[in-house]
């Protein structure tokens, strides 16, 4: 695909956000920031049966940031909690379609995937200590 058509995705991702909102109900919220830029995201999580039965997140910051964070929750919803320690930040940059970013960009891509494996090393905590540790030492969180 050419860089205009990755673009529109990110844009069409920015101006209409897929589950964005609250969650009142969330079995785990977990927020982080960018102090180089300002972008911040936050992620609620309800898990059924070890799987995403529902994911929103909220915040601000650049297209990128948000439209990963759009994108991310559509690749991981209704698939299981573990999941999340495999995705690489590659396939971050593969799915936004922007493998060529500065340091600074990358950043603001990959925010919502280190909240949402803060998420998921949170939730076990609380449940599995010793799954919570090796999802941690596993996923490679930063």
């Amino acid at each position: 695909m050419s860089d205009d058509i990755y673009r529109e995705i990110i844009l069409d991702h920015y101006r209409n956000p897929r589950n964005k909102g609250k969650m009142t109900d969330a079995d785990v919220v977990i927020h982080d920031s960018n102090p180089l830029c300002g972008d911040q995201i936050d992620i609620y999580l309800k898990v059924k049966d070890g799987d995403i039965d529902d994911i929103k997140f909220d915040g601000r910051g650049c297209a990128i940031s948000q439209a990963s964070a759009s994108m991310l929750t559509e690749m991981i919803l209704k698939k299981p909690l573990t999941l999340a320690k495999d995705i690489s930040k590659e396939d971050i940059l593969e799915n936004i379609g922007l493998t060529n970013l500065g340091p600074a960009r990358i950043k603001c891509a990959l925010l919502s995937l280190k909240v949402l494996k803060m998420g998921m090393v949170k939730y076990y905590e609380d449940k599995e200590p010793v799954t919570a540790e090796k999802l941690e030492k596993d996923s490679n969180l930063y």
